[in-house]
């Protein structure tokens, strides 16, 4: 490890109208080291390195690399200049193949036509130097969240970047995908390549950082040697409080049995096969399972999304058949989706719109929609999940994704719905608003909703559940009691049918 100092920015300030958001940020990030950058979602993350990146002209301050001020104008610019980011919420062409994705932009070409073969070859090199078996000529779309965002991350690689950021890389990873990803930071980091790791997971940035800073409400509070620090300290840090407990009771008492999947089959790729589980009334159920193991096709499945072969749902003694996601919600089914940018949120519109616009009816006088009752929805859910916003007018696009995820959780409890389908409903939320997300669960679940929980997060599968399904290659391998297992049981039947 060297002191070299890679990046460093000084007195960094950034205002929008009377908004301070950056308020004098100093950062400074060491060749050939991983710095985990934590801190509530609105702390300033984005922002700064939107004004890294050029995507925000900064105020005042300034921003040097290896020692030389930058002020870049765009994206493209800190690329050619060696600085990448791999976003959390992926901006991919899903219609073309891998290798069409790392370089785009930059075609290879020979005689003015584009060189298919060279950028072939230069893929499948990219890809073994970095130990990812990945075929590049595999349509985007056909591959999982976790893999094209190793995708992406190779694509920082091909550019010869020397310093990459990382927002929330591991948010849709599991156990042995995170293995993986730090294996490949960690030989780049050994090569002289510097990270600034977003994240809002305690144990990696432990695990895998050699420095930590924290911000919180625009300014920058902490930066320790990660050998320095501790849980607490960086909990205190970010949210400006201790939290004793990562995890709040679970003291939900689930009643009789409420919903049944029985010998459920799913017709198209990736087939599940014979899925059977019975969930209880008011019960936290989780799913968990390596990435492709088919949980978030069995929530799709369950909510009318994915065509069933065979098999059956029964709510509450009745058999269901739906056909459509429209179906489900006619039942008081309600679905959280995996990707919020992709199918989650209309990011073009309001708040109050993406409040209101699973439950329309519920907002009419006289036939006609009233303004006054989705205004009065809208606002209701913004105190009871304690979004931090502006107004409901303002466009659910300009929010964390935090704040995001709290709108779209909002959205369905405007509903009332019997049974929640969650897809990892705390990806991307920082420390402080999954404890209120997890006691929201809970108090669903106290209030006799049934709730199907999908996590790849270990501890919180563990967490906040009362009965875990455990998936391997699309299979159901075994059902636990929460209180009764632990980790090593959970992976061992991950890999039960592999």
């Amino acid at each position: 490890m060297e002191d070299t100092a890679v990046l460093e920015i000084r007195n960094l300030s950034k205002s929008f109208a009377k908004n301070k958001v950056l308020d004098g940020i100093d950062l400074t990030v060491k060749k050939g080291t991983v710095h985990g950058l934590m801190g509530e979602n609105g702390a300033g993350k984005s922002t700064m390195m939107k004004c890294l990146f050029g995507i925000y002209a900064k105020d005042e301050g300034s921003i040097t690399l290896y020692g030389k001020p930058v002020d870049f104008k765009s994206p493209k610019e800190a690329l050619e200049n060696g600085v990448a980011m791999v976003h959390q919420e992926l901006n991919q062409c899903l219609d073309l193949p891998v290798m069409d994705n790392l370089y785009l932009g930059r075609f290879p070409t020979r005689l003015g036509i584009v060189d298919e073969a060279k950028m072939l070859r230069a893929s499948n090199r990219l890809f073994v130097s970095l130990n990812m078996n990945v075929n590049p000529k595999t349509t985007m779309r056909s591959m999982g969240v976790s893999q094209r965002q190793m995708v992406e991350i190779a694509k920082a690689v091909s550019y010869n970047a020397k310093l990459i950021v990382l927002d929330e890389p591991t948010s849709s990873l599991t156990e042995r995908e995170v293995k993986k990803l730090f294996s490949i930071v960690d030989n780049l980091r050994k090569q002289g390549v510097s990270f600034v790791y977003i994240s809002h997971k305690m144990d990696e940035v432990f695990e895998i950082c050699d420095e930590v800073s924290v911000m919180r409400d625009g300014k920058m509070i902490l930066t320790k040697a990660v050998k320095d620090t501790s849980m607490n300290e960086l909990i205190s840090a970010m949210v400006g409080r201790s939290l004793e407990k990562r995890f709040p009771d679970v003291d939900n008492k689930p009643g009789k049995p409420f919903l049944e999947v029985r010998n459920l089959t799913t017709k198209f790729d990736p087939v599940l096969e014979n899925i059977s589980f019975t969930v209880n009334k008011g019960e936290i159920f989780g799913l968990y399972g390596l990435v492709g193991a088919g949980r978030s096709e069995l929530l799709e499945a369950m909510f009318g999304v994915r065509t069933i072969a065979s098999g059956q749902e029964i709510l509450d003694g009745k058999k269901l058949h739906f056909d459509s996601s429209k179906d489900a919600m006619a039942y008081n089914f309600a679905m959280i989706t995996e990707e919020r940018k992709k199918n989650g949120m209309f990011g073009k519109d309001t708040i109050k719109f993406n409040t209101c616009i699973t439950n329309l009816d519920a907002y009419k006088s006289a036939g006609i929609i009233s303004p006054r009752k989705m205004f009065n929805a809208a606002n209701r859910q913004i105190r009871q999940m304690n979004t931090r916003c502006v107004s409901s007018e303002e466009l659910i696009s300009s929010l964390s994704g935090g704040n995001q995820q709290k709108v779209i959780i909002g959205k369905w409890m405007e509903r009332e719905p019997d049974v929640f389908l969650m897809d990892e409903p705390t990806r991307g939320i920082d420390v402080g608003a999954k404890y209120e997300i997890y006691q929201l669960i809970i108090r669903m679940a106290k209030e006799g909703k049934t709730i199907v929980m999908v996590s790849s997060e270990m501890p919180e599968i563990l967490g906040v559940t009362n009965r875990i399904a455990v998936m391997s290659n699309h299979r159901i391998a075994g059902i636990v009691n929460t209180s009764e297992t632990n980790q090593e049981e959970l992976l061992r039947l991950a890999a039960r049918y592999l």
